[in-house]
């Protein structure tokens, strides 16, 4: 298995090896942004086995301190340190630790913006004055062949500007390639870098939840050998459930995202469950009474999801 790179038609790179499946994509002075995507694609090839060597470092969960050597491996652990009253694990913060890296590439004169989407998580480069468009698509079971073929009717879109204290966006919920304590169908978060915001999405997205019977939940090591999470009832099936229930869950995860907000640690989340939204308060970040038939196709950086 080797790291693979293909150049999209609109322009993007597409990079991907094993787990990691990176879409990426430079704005500026042409030569400033060819280096850029070299740089990116040689520090992209060794990333992998980097991680693998110190896998079961970052399979142990979240301790008062680390033996983790490696840069990604150490960002992953600090995303997650500020949770480790909870059970979590530094692969918590992996799709974003590992987006924030290949961005650093960019992070140099001549790139006017840039965007690494590592499977919906998100790392950003905004030159000041630049801004960013970024879709949000909250319910994965929603996705059909129409979709894929004309764009995604997205739930909303987040601006992000340069001025704002927000260079990381990603999403967590029970559909998604990461397993989930709760219920939210996504649980979106901006936060200073991506990998802070992939360890509190994970935190947001299992405390959006609710006891009823009817929800499925399996140890997370039958629903996947290979989980991090051991013993701990992961979330494989919710059925329909009454608006109520729905309203009571989602605020336990609000509550959450506003402890972490009001601890420094994000800056907004959005929170999906049901067709019922909840969103903390940030000015600008969120539309304001825009259906989401007029958002389709709109995001330049793409979309978070699950």
């Amino acid at each position: 298995m080797h790291a693979c790179r293909k150049l999209l038609p609109d322009g993007r790179w597409h990079f991907q090896h094993g787990p990691m499946d990176l879409v990426l994509q430079a704005e500026g002075d042409r030569a400033a942004v060819a280096l850029a995507h070299e740089g990116a694609w040689q520090r992209f090839e060794g990333l992998l086995q980097e991680l693998v060597d110190e896998l079961p470092g970052l399979r142990a969960p979240v301790g008062e301190a680390t033996s983790l050597h490696g840069v990604v491996a150490q960002r992953m652990w600090t995303a997650c340190r500020p949770y480790r009253m909870d059970f979590i694990t530094p692969m918590a913060a992996v799709a974003g630790a590992v987006a924030q890296e290949i961005l650093a590439c960019y992070v140099r004169d001549g790139i006017a913006r840039a965007w690494v989407n590592n499977g919906g998580d998100i790392a950003l480069h905004l030159a000041p004055g630049a801004s960013a468009l970024v879709g949000v698509y909250s319910d994965m079971a929603a996705l059909n062949a129409a979709q894929l073929r004309h764009g995604l009717l997205l739930d909303g879109q987040i601006r992000i500007e340069s001025t704002m204290p927000v260079r990381g966006v990603a999403t967590s919920g029970w559909r998604g390639r990461s397993q989930s304590l709760g219920i939210a169908d996504s649980a979106t978060v901006l936060a200073r870098t991506a990998a802070e915001a992939d360890a509190a999405a994970t935190i947001i997205a299992n405390a959006v939840n609710v006891q009823d019977e009817r929800i499925t939940r399996m140890p997370a090591w039958r629903v996947r050998d290979d989980s991090d999470l051991g013993a701990l009832p992961v979330t494989v099936d919710v059925p329909e459930l009454p608006a109520a229930q729905v309203r009571w869950a989602l605020q336990q995860g609000l509550q959450k995202a506003q402890e972490l907000q009001a601890a420094g640690l994000i800056w907004c989340a959005l929170l999906a469950c049901q067709g019922q939204f909840v969103a903390t308060p940030a000015s600008g970040a969120w539309p304001e009474g825009v259906p989401a038939e007029e958002l389709a196709g709109v995001s330049e950086v793409g979309s978070v999801f699950a």
